[in-house]
């Protein structure tokens, strides 16, 4: 994790306890966009099971009481309940360490005697001399190629400032933007607008992925604490 917390500022409707929008950087949209690579299975086991809505923690239980000697030779439990994200990228707000896709050098690899083949399973048996693969063997990884020319990391440039509505759409922001969105809003009282800044740790971040499956009104329930929209 590159930060502990990102910070953002809240435009607030204090007479509807409401927050109406959030002024945040790059580091807080890469955060959120970061949510949509994350599998499922992840998600189960960050919010942990009993948090979950419907039937999804019955069958993530399932899997994970499921006995070794019902699952494929090749196939592993862990793919299933701890996978692996396709999308890597350096976010700077992580959910937990566990979430990251592991890097090649964190992989085991295995050889067999005649050394022709490489796998990540002790179980395989090489096509060739019909040996278990369970030699151990190093990786090593190439040196990272800077395919862009920004050094950023993450999703979204870091130049611009966005707006995130309280339901997570996100949009660049302008003077406009927040002109028109107050109109639309419908914000009679401009007295009762307050602005706040606030960090989010990993606590807001896990508390943000689950509001953000139960409600439309995300940042007003985790920084407010109005759960009933």
């Amino acid at each position: 994790m590159e930060n502990s917390k990102v910070s953002l500022k809240l435009l607030i409707d204090r007479s509807n306890h409401k927050v109406l929008f959030a002024e945040a950087g790059k580091g807080f949209v890469d955060f959120l966009f970061y949510l949509l690579a994350l599998p499922v299975g992840t998600v189960i086991r960050l919010l942990t099971k009993k948090c979950m809505v419907g039937s999804l923690g019955n069958l993530y239980d399932s899997v994970e009481n499921l006995s070794q000697i019902y699952i494929q030779p090749n196939k592993d439990k862990d793919s299933l309940l701890k996978p692996e994200s396709t999308w890597l990228t350096q976010v700077p707000l992580l959910l937990t360490h566990e979430s990251q896709t592991p890097s090649s050098s964190e992989k085991k690899y295995y050889i067999c005697g005649c050394r022709r083949h490489i796998s990540n399973d002790t179980t395989t048996i090489c096509p060739s001399c019909r040996q278990y693969m369970n030699y151990e063997v190093n990786y090593i990884a190439p040196p990272a190629v800077n395919t862009s020319s920004s050094n950023e990391g993450g999703f979204v440039k870091g130049v611009v400032t966005y707006m995130v509505m309280d339901d997570l759409e996100v949009k660049p922001m302008s003077t406009i933007s927040c002109i028109t969105l107050i109109n639309k809003l419908n914000v009679s009282d401009m007295g009762a607008l307050e602005e706040k800044v606030v960090d989010m740790t990993m606590t807001e971040g896990l508390e943000l992925l689950k509001a953000s499956l139960q409600s439309n009104a995300v940042l007003t329930s985790v920084f407010l604490g109005n759960t009933k929209a």
